[in-house]
């Protein structure tokens, strides 16, 4: 899945000499956590997120504190430089940068001009979609040796019985590195004959167990 198929293209953009006041304003209207800094050709510079914004915020605690904060241009506290991905990364290499970098929002660029945006919400439901979690269906977690070709050989126990499969998945066995775990989801509520199939070809179904095949 490519960055292009889920980023959001209507941003919300404020340039460096706004103020703090303008992007407090801003992110509590629209709902948004995050606001890219741009100069005059749309190419980001900077990004501000709620947190930022709140940090820089005069506190009703502090007896000092000055409503003049807000006045402050938005370039004094924003982030950068900004890490940035573009419209053809995959989407699986931004989970990695979000995970790595600590982040929960990347703008999208092309030519260095911002054309959308992705945070850590659109990264969850990518991968609950990518997961087949959105659909009703049952998981099958099959313990297999590590080795080329074994994939497909799975695979054909699933077709045989032409169920229709909404994920593939493939985890480390971390007991044992020369074993994986293929998980996959298919669209029924009784797995109960792929399970027994794939017994049959001598694989290790390690989910669901019996007795009671919680699903």
């Amino acid at each position: 899945m490519l960055v292009e198929e889920i980023m959001k293209t209507e941003v919300i953009t404020l340039s460096p000499e706004e103020t703090i006041e303008t992007a407090l304003k801003l992110l509590h209207e629209n709902h948004i956590r995050h606001l890219p800094i741009v100069d005059e050709n749309n190419e980001v510079i900077g990004i501000v997120s709620d947190r930022d914004v709140r940090d820089a915020s005069p506190s009703i605690f502090e007896e000092d504190a000055s409503p003049d904060e807000l006045k402050n241009p938005i370039r004094t506290i924003m982030t950068y430089p900004v890490t940035t991905v573009h419209p053809l990364d995959f989407v699986e290499e931004v989970a990695s940068i979000f995970y790595e970098q600590e982040i929960a929002c990347v703008p999208v660029t092309r030519d260095d001009i911002l054309v959308g945006i992705i945070t850590e919400k659109d990264m969850l439901y990518t991968l609950i979609q990518l997961t087949g979690t959105h659909v009703q269906s049952s998981q099958i977690e099959v313990k297999v040796i590590n080795k080329p070709g074994i994939l497909p050989q799975v695979m054909q126990v699933f077709g045989q019985r032409k169920v229709n499969i909404s994920s593939v998945l493939i985890y480390p066995y971390k007991p044992d590195p020369k074993y994986k775990v293929i998980v996959v989801r298919i669209q029924t509520m009784n797995p109960l004959p792929t399970i027994e199939d794939l017994k049959t070809e001598g694989y290790e179904v390690l989910w669901p167990k019996s007795p009671g095949l919680t699903l």
